[in-house]
């Protein structure tokens, strides 16, 4: 089993930085992709950015070349550092991760979550 942890929500002014950590464990399997999400109220739940085990990176255009996804070396851990925070990135945040297995020929996926982090961007 899988099991994610957010960390590093909060309260942050516009043009502010916050850094979001994503902490997996319960496992020693690889993660083939990890990401975040977000929704804010009253809105679905959107992709902002993922991270394939090799570091092959995708972001939503609304972050590109404000946020930035990484790994750990151990390829447990996914951070989100968010640079120049606006008003529009308020929501809850959500660390993903999926794993995929193939056991004895048979193919497999999981998908997991975290239980979110509040990220409020607010002068």
């Amino acid at each position: 089993q899988v099991q994610l942890v957010e960390s590093g929500g909060g309260l942050v002014q516009p043009g502010g930085s916050l850094r979001l950590s994503c902490a997996a464990s319960g496992t020693i399997f690889s993660l083939d992709v990890m990401g975040w999400y977000r929704q804010a109220p009253g809105k679905q739940r959107e992709l902002v950015a993922t991270i394939t085990s090799s570091g092959v990176t995708d972001y939503d255009t609304s972050v590109q070349g404000r946020f930035t996804i990484s790994r750990g070396n151990a390829k447990n851990t996914a951070a989100l550092q968010m640079n120049n925070l606006k008003p529009e990135d308020t929501a809850v945040y959500y660390c993903n991760a999926i794993r995929r297995t193939i056991n004895g020929g048979v193919p497999n996926e999981y998908n997991y979550w975290g239980q979110g982090t509040q990220v409020t961007v607010s002068s």
